[in-house]
């Protein structure tokens, strides 16, 4: 999403504004939001959007959002295209940071690469100004948990053997000698 992009279901939270312990968040998605969100997502339909979250300040002028988004989602079947009937369950786990900040920098930089560990955690990501949207934090969490390609049930990808018969043609034959000369 670009920042010119705002999320269907935008809710902006003031970070210079946070409570000391920190402060929860909970909402629903409405019909019109609900509606933007499944022709943004290519869905058929968002039944039920709910996101719950904790919102925490973090080291110097940071934010940590933890909590969960869910909802009940239909899409089109990746085979007959029939719908399909799916639950999104997405926990929500990210670190911001004001842009600038110096904890942003990635700290593992050797000889002018960047080290990453797959493994480990996300680096925060940067925000500018005195708010962050909470709306759009789901929303990424949201797409995640949505299936690329959802199947009803008891619907197969039938798998043929046709074609290993015919000529495969020169390509296939300089890829097997290249192949028997390994």
């Amino acid at each position: 999403m670009t920042p010119q992009e705002r999320s269907p279901i935008s809710f902006s939270v003031n970070v210079a504004r946070l409570p000391k312990n920190g402060m929860p968040v909970r909402f629903e998605a409405n019909d019109a939001q609900r509606l933007e969100m499944a022709k943004a997502h290519d869905l058929l339909e968002v039944r039920r959007l709910v996101v719950e979250v904790d919102i925490i300040g973090w080291k110097k002028g940071g934010v940590k959002v933890t909590g969960d988004v869910s909802g009940e989602i239909v899409q089109a079947c990746a085979v007959t295209l029939e719908p399909v009937e799916e639950t999104v369950e997405e926990p929500i786990s990210a670190v911001y940071l004001p842009a600038g900040s110096r904890l942003a920098k990635p700290y593992n930089i050797v000889e002018g690469e960047i080290i990453l560990d797959p493994e480990g955690e996300d680096l925060p990501e940067t925000f500018t100004g005195d708010e962050i949207d909470i709306g759009a934090i789901a929303e990424e969490f949201f797409t995640l948990g949505i299936n690329p390609y959802p199947r009803k049930a008891g619907v197969e990808v039938a798998v043929t053997n046709e074609g290993d018969d015919e000529e495969r043609g020169p390509l296939f034959e300089k890829l097997a000698a290249l192949r028997n000369k390994l």
